[in-house]
């Protein structure tokens, strides 16, 4: 068996803003494995500032991966524990080597273009007028799920946004969830939490900054609107510290991007405890290409959830790759009739 990493960037056709400034870019590697017959194909999307493997040494990780292919699967998974997105890459390698077609990681009936996946249209962060914007173009597009990013405009400018919304549509014809990337300071969270329920909000994601597990687990207890832990998750891969983490915060819901947390068998761990202690949970992507969100979507369908995921990002590139993935209603589908085009 054999392996080569192509490098590629991502170009966002509208820079887009998030809690960590304006993205233009965002840098990629596709891991292919070949046995001499088929080629598996996986996505390492390593997020910078906010993957625990974003460090000096992750290219040179790549090309020892490459180079130690035939370890396998499972010892590969174990000597690069501390590299989740590399994890994710090489699963989805692995599994792409296995099937007849290489873009069908977990086949079912959403790959055969008879099941679609609920998701929830994303808003990104920017001036009052061009939220507005995007949450019209959300709604008239079909999407019964919305989440704003928040925490980056004034909070009453925020208020102002919510408010318009539920005016217009109610928690029963458009659900809301916000997302604040740890923005909240402790000694305010609580009030404004108090302030955002009143707009029959599902949930917000990680209200505070991560590692303040004691403010978080009060949080949590305290909040009349449901709190998802997001960035919480990410570096933490020992299961006992997993369980703990999710004993002590006990949130109402966790989510889980398979390239920030490890792949799909860290992914069902999580999924595991989280069931145990009676927590729910969602699978969101991270901004890779239809590489990676292909495989996350069919990951995701084979859960059988029956919340809104967060997939819809494979529009936000001009140089995607052209894929099955199509968005349609609020709903991700893969339909047959579309080919991959993806050739580097």
């Amino acid at each position: 068996m054999t392996a080569e990493v192509i490098p590629y960037s991502l170009i966002f056709k509208t820079p887009s803003g998030t809690s960590r400034g304006i993205l233009k870019h965002k840098d990629t590697w596709f891991i292919k494995i070949f046995d001499g017959i088929k080629t598996g194909i996986g996505e390492c999307g390593m997020f910078r500032e906010l993957s625990v493997d974003d460090r000096p040494d992750y290219e040179n990780k790549l090309k020892w991966t490459c180079e130690n292919i035939n370890l396998g699967l499972e010892e590969l998974r174990n000597k690069l524990a501390d590299f989740p997105s590399l994890v994710f890459g090489l699963e989805t390698a692995f599994k792409s080597l296995q099937n007849t077609n290489m873009f069908e990681i977990f086949p079912s009936a959403f790959t055969e273009g008879k099941a679609s996946i609920p998701i929830n249209g994303l808003v990104w962060m920017g001036e009052k007028q061009f939220m507005k914007q995007q949450i019209i173009q959300k709604i008239e597009t079909g999407f019964k799920c919305i989440k704003l990013k928040i925490g980056a405009l004034d909070f009453e400018e925020e208020v102002q946004l919510l408010k318009y919304i539920r005016k217009e549509f109610t928690q029963k014809e458009i659900e809301l969830r916000v997302d604040a990337n740890g923005a909240f300071k402790g000694e305010e969270a609580l009030e404004k939490l108090k302030i955002l329920s009143t707009f029959d909000i599902h949930s917000i994601e990680q209200p505070i900054k991560v590692g303040q597990l004691e403010e978080m687990a009060n949080l949590c207890e305290k909040s009349p609107l449901a709190i998802a832990l997001d960035e919480e998750l990410i570096g933490v891969f020992e299961t006992n510290e997993m369980e703990e983490l999710l004993a002590i915060i006990l949130p109402q819901y966790i989510i889980l991007k398979p390239t920030l947390i490890g792949g799909f068998k860290k992914g069902e761990d999580w999924i595991g405890l989280a069931n145990k202690y009676n927590i729910g949970w969602w699978i969101t992507s991270a901004l890779e290409s239809n590489i990676g969100l292909n495989a996350i979507a069919q990951f995701t369908y084979s859960l059988e959830s029956k919340m809104y995921q967060g997939l819809g990002t494979g529009g936000l590139f001009n140089n995607n790759f052209e894929s099955p993935l199509v968005v349609k209603n609020g709903n991700l589908h893969y339909e047959n009739g579309n080919h991959w085009n993806f050739n580097l």
